[in-house]
């Protein structure tokens, strides 16, 4: 399918036919790639953080949960201040 590229303010935009953003379950958002002079829009299937509950889980279940910097404040650090 040809489609024009077409001024937008100060971007360019392609407008997509409402059928074909029906058939690829385009809503609000998409997800564009770039591989080497193509670009590819995909469908978001996932929310946000989905599943990070399962994979925290799975980290503490490892033991990989351990934190990776010092945590811990000296409140008798000199000029320190709240």
């Amino acid at each position: 399918m040809k489609a024009n590229i077409i001024p937008i303010g100060n971007s360019k935009g392609v407008r997509i036919p409402k059928v074909v953003l029906e058939q690829c379950h385009f809503t609000k958002e998409i997800d564009m790639v770039i591989e080497g002079d193509t670009l590819i829009l995909k469908s978001i299937k996932k929310k946000p953080r989905q599943g990070w509950d399962e994979a925290f889980k799975l980290m503490r279940k490892r033991g990989e949960d351990a934190l990776l910097i010092e945590d811990t404040i000296d409140l008798n650090i000199k000029d320190w201040q709240w």
